[in-house]
């Protein structure tokens, strides 16, 4: 049975490896160039792979493969535990698949190349987070604001028949809806991810409260608006997601004169994780047409690991780059002796929590001052700030990721429901923001990753768990140094040949909780991240 099993694998992924590479590098080319033939390009490459893993009769001898039970061999039988619900999620009715791919690639093609008008004129996203980070004149935060969000009245009736052809397809396969299968087939499930969501919900609300309540205070005395007036538009972003500047630190003014690429060059190769050759294939800066975004794309499993950017000189950006640089190197250095399918990562959460791990230090002063970007005596005086900073981020980057993951399982349980209500209920909830009178607008349709990576956003604090998990770990077990507060891993090659030998190299081995206990020895453990902010990391 197993060597039946070695064939069908060898012919499977004989058709998989090379759509799957030429998918990958016809979708970078599109979100560099933003040309609709270059999108279409993408999709219909995307429709051929969806078609390898549509093949009924192929799915049919996974089918049977799993059912007699009789692989035995880890390799072998995790392949067939991954292929068989890649193949399943790709079951549903060949022109519906088709449907959904088209739709999805056209949101996809408007979300890269919108740009938002705004008094004749059109602004980027990085022009939108300029405005919304620095203006203090309320009128025209208020428009920006409101230009931000004109991408989800253009989109939205898309996005909600794309919910509704994505749920048709997963119920003819059995499921209540699209949400509830993606986390399934996804080594998940929908209670389990909100049991987690309620205890860090439990853990943190006070200390949100707290830190809103001085948000506040120090908004409303920057704009001389009264706390009860204060809206969404003054809160420095577009969504509430990390919070805005209220310490007494400028961390864009660290990064106004340096080379974000670099810095992160010396970062990464000073820890044995070289990123020289990805850097070489990436593409970092703005372009006409090019999605506004930032992404790590593993384009072959083989060595070919890129990431798209639109680098400026600032804190924002040095902490993206830190963070697709995370995904990449976890991508580079999983063991290339692993079969195919076992060549990626345990998780999409766990690539997350290497991305995390490493985007947090952009704002961490030991990391700042080990870089050389500021002396220690510049540092001195922001240090606590710094700190104080990264945990305001934190706590309110999990109320808002609250919000997405309740609002995203409330949308594919019942579409049809009044999602405007829904979407403002929950941002008042989690983030008590005040939605601007009369507001009657799909503002949930601006957010990228609702209208085209469903079911995905929770990962990212799940991301932020383990990220908390490993900084501990590395710390105290790895680097012995227990009774520091703050550390940076610069220049320590310990940390890159940990994660090296005992996180990356596993691939997609283990299913991602087993994974975890072997680099951590626990399974997932929100307890740290609790220590870290919460706790403002008292030892």
């Amino acid at each position: 049975m197993e060597e039946k099993f070695e064939q069908f694998l060898h012919e499977i992924t004989e058709k998989i490896i090379p759509l799957t590479r030429d998918a990958h590098i016809a979708y970078f080319d599109a979100s560099i160039s933003g040309k609709p033939e270059d999108y279409k390009k993408a999709s219909d490459l995307e429709l051929k792979l969806s078609k390898v893993y549509s093949d009924r009769h192929a799915f049919n001898e996974l089918k049977k493969f799993k059912e007699k039970n009789e692989i035995n061999d880890l390799f072998l039988k995790r392949q067939l535990d991954l292929l068989y619900n890649t193949f399943l999620s790709h079951q549903m009715n060949e022109d519906l698949l088709e449907e959904i791919i088209k739709l999805s690639t056209k949101v996809e093609e408007k979300f890269a190349t919108y740009r938002a008008p705004l008094n004749g004129d059109t602004l980027t996203e990085n022009q939108i987070d300029e405005i919304l980070e620095n203006s203090t004149d309320s009128k025209q935060l208020e428009e920006t604001w409101l230009a931000s969000k004109k991408i989800g009245e253009e989109i939205f009736n898309d996005v909600l028949t794309l919910v509704k052809l994505r749920n048709r397809g997963a119920q003819e396969l059995g499921f209540p809806n699209y949400f509830e299968m993606s986390l399934e087939l996804n080594e998940q499930n929908s209670a389990g991810i909100l049991k987690i969501f309620d205890l860090l919900d439990s853990k943190i609300s006070a200390e949100f409260e707290k830190i809103k309540s001085t948000i506040d205070e120090h908004l409303s005395a920057k704009y001389n608006v009264p706390e009860e007036k204060l809206m969404p538009w003054h809160y420095q972003d577009k969504f509430f997601q990390l919070g805005p500047k209220i310490y007494n630190v400028d961390l864009d003014k660290f990064f106004e004169d340096k080379d974000i690429v670099e810095l992160s060059r010396q970062y990464f190769n000073g820890l044995d994780l070289n990123i020289d050759d990805i850097l070489a294939r990436s593409d970092l800066y703005e372009k006409e047409g090019k999605y506004q975004h930032a992404y790590c794309t593993d384009i072959d499993r083989s060595g070919d690991v890129r990431i798209l950017c639109n680098i400026k000189p600032n804190y924002k950006w040095m902490g993206t780059m830190l963070h697709e640089l995370g995904h990449a190197v976890y991508d580079k250095y999983i063991n290339p002796d692993l079969p195919w399918l076992l060549r990626t990562h345990s998780h999409i959460f766990t690539t997350e929590a290497i991305a995390m791990l490493f985007g947090r230090f952009a704002s961490n002063p030991e990391w700042l001052k080990d870089m050389s970007i500021v002396t220690e005596d510049e540092i001195a005086p922001f240090a606590d700030d710094c700190i104080e900073s990264l945990r305001t981020e934190q706590i309110i980057f999990s109320r808002w990721v609250q919000v997405v993951f309740r609002f995203e399982r409330e949308m594919y349980a019942r579409p049809d429901q009044d999602l405007n209500k829904l979407w403002w209920e929950l941002v008042s909830k989690y983030q008590k923001l005040q939605k601007p009178e009369g507001r009657n607008k799909p503002d949930w349709a601006a957010k990228i990753h609702i209208s085209l990576y469903p079911a995905y956003y929770h990962n990212y604090m799940l991301g932020e768990l383990l990220a908390s998990q490993l900084y501990y770990y590395i710390k105290d077990k790895v680097l012995n140094q227990t009774g520091k507060k703050t550390v940076s891993f610069v220049g320590e090659k310990e940390v890159g040949n940990y994660l090296k030998n005992l996180f990356f190299n596993y691939g997609a081995v283990y299913p991602w909780n087993e994974m975890i206990k072997k680099s951590t020895g626990e399974g997932l453990n929100p307890a740290y991240y609790a220590t870290q902010f919460v706790e403002n990391g008292k030892e």
